[in-house]
């Protein structure tokens, strides 16, 4: 078991995302606990090339200073909505023997459902705990509906089990 945390980035991680406190909350205490448990935090930066918020040396592009990773805590760079794609994640945890993945962070609609999918093609168990991801309004569809589009009907028992975020704590934990 790992816990990905997915661009949460210094550019896009703020207020302005669907219901912000909850997840700023939820995220936190999911790294607590996996770090409390032995349970490897990975990190996943987006670069979306030369010229943009999120890119190496952009203001934008560290991991939200909230969520900074330890200097242990392993970052995979990527340039593609899935968090498997070109990046050596999915050999590295084929490496470390690892099959199951919990995945949180930012966007709902972009990234982590990409990367969602990858997994569960990939033969991964998914776990989408609570809160802890979120989007921006789009001008189809508001951050909550996009949220609970994707986590209430998209995702759960098809790809992912979609959790409360207590039950994953408590399933981290039970991991130490």
């Amino acid at each position: 078991m790992v816990l990905l945390i997915v661009d949460a980035q210094q550019g896009i991680t703020n207020p302005d995302l669907y219901n912000f406190p909850a997840f700023e909350d939820g995220v936190k205490r999911l790294i607590a606990q996996a770090r409390k448990s032995g349970v490897e935090v990975i990190f996943i930066r987006h670069d979306d090339g030369p010229g943009t918020a999120l890119t190496p040396g952009a203001e934008g592009f560290p991991i939200y200073e909230g969520f900074r990773p330890l200097p242990e805590e392993r970052v995979f760079d990527k340039q593609f909505n899935s968090a498997f794609r070109c990046t050596g994640l999915l050999e590295y945890l084929d490496d470390q023997r690892q099959d199951t993945v919990i995945i949180a962070g930012l966007q709902t609609e972009y990234c982590i459902d990409a990367t969602i999918k990858a997994a569960f093609e990939h033969g991964l168990s998914v776990i989408v705990p609570e809160n802890a991801n979120t989007t921006f309004d789009n001008p189809h569809l508001t951050g909550e509906e996009s949220y609970h589009y994707y986590n209430q009907f998209i995702w759960k028992n098809r790809y992912a089990r979609c959790l409360p975020l207590e039950d994953v704590l408590a399933m981290m934990e039970q991991n130490a």
